[in-house]
């Protein structure tokens, strides 16, 4: 497989569109994609580790870096990435790190926004 177009660093990201900190996790690291470009951070589907697609795991092992995206306590991102058997070099978790309040999906503002592209960006920026 070339690794040519597998990006430095492989985001998971929750993307739990079933409260407003899941929903973050997807909207700011899309966010962080665009600001930073896709040579430097891809977000990796995350359902493609937890069905062990091959395509994916091997993608996976060409990225430099992992870095996974949580809204909640859950951590379901963090934990499906450890269980496909790979250990993130970075981990976000909006509730934990930013004191984000999980609520309703929509129900966040620009503030909260910009809260979760900064802590993602700065786990990108610091891992490579």
């Amino acid at each position: 497989m070339s690794t040519d177009n597998v990006p430095q660093n492989a985001l998971f990201v929750c993307f739990g569109c079933l409260s407003n900190v899941g929903t973050l996790t997807g909207l700011a690291s899309l966010e962080v994609v665009k600001q930073v470009g896709p040579q430097k951070a891809g977000i990796f589907c995350l359902g493609g580790l937890a069905t062990e697609a091959r395509m994916v795991l091997d993608k996976t092992r060409a990225a430099q870096r992992i870095i996974t995206v949580d809204g909640c306590s859950l951590n379901c991102a963090r934990k499906i990435v450890e269980k496909a058997g790979f250990t993130p070099d970075r981990s976000v978790n909006l509730v934990q790190d930013c004191g984000l309040q999980k609520g309703p999906p929509l129900q966040y503002g620009n503030e909260e926004f910009q809260v979760a592209v900064r802590a993602i960006r700065e786990a990108v920026e610091f891992a490579g």
